[in-house]
């Protein structure tokens, strides 16, 4: 079977044609800028529109001759729509923080426990997406008056090239309007709460369910064959869960800008320094555990403290020191709290910062500290994953993302016992493949 895989990211589209599951010929990437003014944290879907058309255009022809389209896409990502399906506001990111009061108020309402209890997650501002929508209907009420439907990229693309109305339980998990912990629709309590109505949401259907056909408007602005299947799609997260075999005690790590530890259960138990969802195909979830900045850590100690480096120079200098540090490298005193892009089950944004400088400090100290950082937080993390998922963890893990090598060695230096890591190129677009074979 062949297939048109799309990984609509943070940054950028990737495009690939899959046969049997294998990338073949080339991926596709065409990019997009993200907006930030304060809090505020968006990117402009029309960008993304052209983005995914220039990423099908870069594959070729061979787009127009796949058997199906499938989808991941970055989440959360909320989108309004009018009834034609085009955006009448940005579509807003988990970066996001306009809607903390909005998220106090959420919670207040509901209470914390019990909101656990139905969407598997507080309504972190921004990275659940019920807080972005009801600050929407406050503050932008002449904009919601004309909203059709609300929901994540997949519904918004699904609606501009098959004119569905659907997303999947992997979505719907950080919409924080959905019964997360046992796949029971949107709740009526949840909706309530934020004052959402029901018909404005898309069908949760799963996400190798076919959402559509590429209808023939699309299909030509796309570059697409007018009545291909698309299938629903899910959660970027999810596809290398799906490549490694969606199976209880999988542990994925997706190591890159952002540093996720995703284990595979069929046994949800919701935690407040955790996220939950579902992974989008069967009775299987994500506990989640995100280090907000790792890769993107050591970008902004590259361009603060050694800018004068090349980026080659730079991650020759952060291997070396992976590689080479011990205990005895907290004896500068120098100690680093990172939470440079804040939390992702916060509330209340945490800021970073250095504690333990002098004038004897140098600028490798710092970064050692960063490394220290990092390292330790991955292994606090696992050890909470195991504390609060009954479920035997498999030791071979799945590895992907952008940032390996030293970096990867160091973050997984303090886990307990005995791992192995399978390192695999390209898990997002390769798993889109096990949602169609």
């Amino acid at each position: 079977m062949k297939l048109l895989a799309l990984d609509v990211g943070s940054s950028s589209v990737k495009s690939a044609i899959l046969k049997n599951g294998k990338i073949a010929g080339r991926i596709a990437r065409a990019g997009y800028p993200t907006r930030r003014q304060g809090v505020r944290v968006e990117v402009d879907p029309r960008a993304i529109l052209k983005a995914v058309r220039d990423a099908i255009a870069e594959v070729g022809k061979e787009a127009k001759t796949v058997d199906a389209i499938g989808l991941t896409v970055m989440a959360p990502s909320w989108v309004a729509m009018d009834h034609e399906g085009e955006p009448l506001t940005p579509v807003i990111t988990h970066q996001d923080r306009r809607s903390v009061e909005i998220a106090r108020e959420l919670e207040k309402k509901v209470g914390k426990q019990r909101h656990l209890k139905l969407a598997g997650n507080r309504p972190i501002p921004g990275g659940i997406s019920s807080t972005t929508w009801a600050w929407f209907l406050k503050h932008e009420p002449s904009i919601m008056k004309k909203a059709d439907l609300c929901g994540h990229l997949n519904t918004f693309l699904h609606r501009q090239l098959t004119h569905s109305r659907v997303t999947d339980p992997s979505n719907a998990s950080f919409m924080g309007l959905y019964s997360t912990l046992d796949l029971g629709g949107w709740s009526d309590e949840l909706c309530d709460a934020a004052g959402i109505e029901r018909h404005r949401l898309p069908q949760v259907i799963g996400a190798e369910g076919v959402g559509g056909m590429i209808v023939r408007s699309a299909a030509t602005k796309f570059g697409l064959t007018h009545g291909t299947p698309m299938v629903v799609g899910c959660m970027d997260g999810s596809a290398p869960v799906l490549l490694a075999g969606n199976q209880p005690g999988q542990l994925v790590n997706v190591s890159g800008s952002t540093d996720v530890l995703a284990l595979c259960t069929d046994r949800p138990r919701p935690h407040e320094n955790l996220l939950t969802r579902a992974v989008g195909m069967g009775k299987r979830w994500l506990s989640v555990s995100t280090q907000a900045a790792a890769g993107s850590a050591l970008d902004w100690a590259h361009q603060t403290f050694f800018h004068e480096l090349s980026a080659g120079k730079f991650y020759s200098l952060v291997s070396k020191i992976a590689q080479d540090m011990n205990d005895d490298d907290a004896a500068t005193g120098v100690e680093f709290e990172n939470y440079l892009a804040g939390s992702r089950t916060s509330l209340e944004q945490p800021t970073a910062s250095f504690t333990g400088l002098s004038l004897a400090t140098r600028r490798d100290d710092m970064l050692r500290a960063i490394l220290r950082s990092l390292a330790r937080e991955s292994a606090s993390r696992i050890k909470l994953l195991a504390q609060v998922n009954p479920i035997r963890i498999r030791r071979q893990v799945l590895l992907t993302g952008g940032v390996q090598g030293g970096l990867s060695k160091l973050l997984h230096r303090g886990w307990p016992g005995k791992w192995s890591f399978r390192e695999e190129e390209e898990a997002t677009l390769r798993g889109v493949a096990a949602l169609i074979l």
